[in-house]
């Protein structure tokens, strides 16, 4: 993070161009051709759209290019991405989504599994931490309220399902260790808040009815926990990333506020530490809308903005730090010492700066996730 004149003192910092970053990266000590090498043969499990259809595949990073090496095409918008050990993979139709698509790119092989009429997938599943488990958050298209279900890994049959003690629950993550009062394997669950009706399908009614929240269940039997929620009603709890330097969750946002220029000011981020829940201090606006989110490697964590053509950068302490100039951000990732984020021009990688390109281009939807 770069501050104004060399001003440390008062958290001053400004927004970075990429050309920026990495002239920055370079005064650090990178060069653009050792950076190329550190990115090489980097592989992402992604999901895009075509003109005529929907497809999920791998794509390999090479240094300044990329290109897509298997790909299969699904029936709808897939969404959350899970990488198992074996390197199968898992893919979760957007909400309301009634597919659950087990996929192994190394031979094609496909296993597929449809909800039940009463119940829609959220798009987002999560293993259990010694792999016997998958959790898929879901509604109940009778009550509109949140279920998690637990599903046999093998089969993928639903085994039991619990509340989530709120509407349209989104990501969730299994804690891999204590925080706060929240012990390790504790379930934390994204509930969006959002009413919907079978009906409508996405379309959003009644948002003075928006109950946000974020639940942790305990993964034996689904007992609550612990919930906490944001003091803006209007802020929608979506996405979650865990950061195993500061030992906190990041919470990607996004703003619901009937009023047009409350939407465009609205934080993106929020921390919890496992005893509170804070929104995203001294941000600029970036449209209210974070894609994805992921931690960085060095702590902190990264929103995706894309109706703000931009990534916002936030310390461990829910401080807004910087913003960088990235066209159409979506999706992200992490791994050790570096972070991927798609975009309108391509695969960028950092630290180092490197915009990936190839002679195609694909609409990257709003998760990735490193094979």
């Amino acid at each position: 993070m770069l501050p104004l004149d060399g001003d440390t003192s008062r958290g001053a910092y400004f927004s970075l161009s990429r050309r920026n970053w990495l002239m920055a990266a370079a005064m650090a000590g990178f060069s653009p051709a050792f950076a190329a090498i550190r990115a090489r043969s980097t592989r992402l499990i992604s999901a895009w759209q075509t003109a005529d259809e929907h497809r999920i595949g791998v794509l390999a990073v090479d240094g300044a290019r990329w290109s897509v090496q298997q790909s299969l095409a699904v029936p709808t918008r897939a969404h959350g991405l899970m990488v198992e050990a074996g390197g199968s993979v898992l893919a979760t139709a957007r909400r309301p989504g009634d597919w659950l698509l087990r996929w192994h790119p190394a031979n094609g092989q496909t296993q597929w599994h449809w909800i039940e009429d009463d119940r829609r997938f959220n798009g987002h599943a999560v293993a259990s931490p010694v792999g016997d488990v998958l959790w898929t958050t879901e509604t109940d298209l009778d009550t509109a309220q949140g279920r998690l279900a637990m599903r046999d890994m093998k089969t993928l049959e639903k085994r039991d399902e619990w509340a989530t003690h709120g509407m349209d629950p989104h990501e969730l993550i299994v804690l891999p260790q204590r925080v706060g009062d929240m012990p390790a394997g504790s379930l934390l669950v994204a509930n969006g808040g959002i009413p919907t009706l079978p009906e409508t399908g996405r379309s959003k009614r009644q948002l003075d009815r928006m109950d946000a929240s974020l639940v942790a269940l305990d993964p034996r039997d689904g007992a609550r926990l612990g919930q906490w929620r944001l003091d803006d009603p209007y802020l929608s709890i979506r996405h979650l990333a865990w950061d195993p330097v500061s030992r906190a969750v990041g919470i990607a946002l996004q703003a619901e506020h009937p009023d047009a220029e409350a939407k465009r000011q609205a934080p993106v981020f929020a921390l919890w530490n496992g005893q509170r829940l804070q929104a995203a201090q001294a941000q600029p606006a970036v449209q209210g809308y974070g894609g994805d989110i992921c931690a960085l490697p060095d702590g902190g964590f990264v929103v995706s903005c894309p109706r703000a053509d931009a990534l916002a950068l936030f310390r461990p302490d829910a401080r807004w730090s910087q913003n960088v100039t990235h066209r159409e951000a979506y999706a992200l990732a992490a791994g050790p010492g570096h972070w991927w984020a798609s975009g309108a021009e391509g695969v960028w990688c950092a630290p180092e700066g490197i915009e990936a390109r190839s002679s195609g281009r694909l609409q990257i939807d709003n998760h990735w996730n490193l094979i």
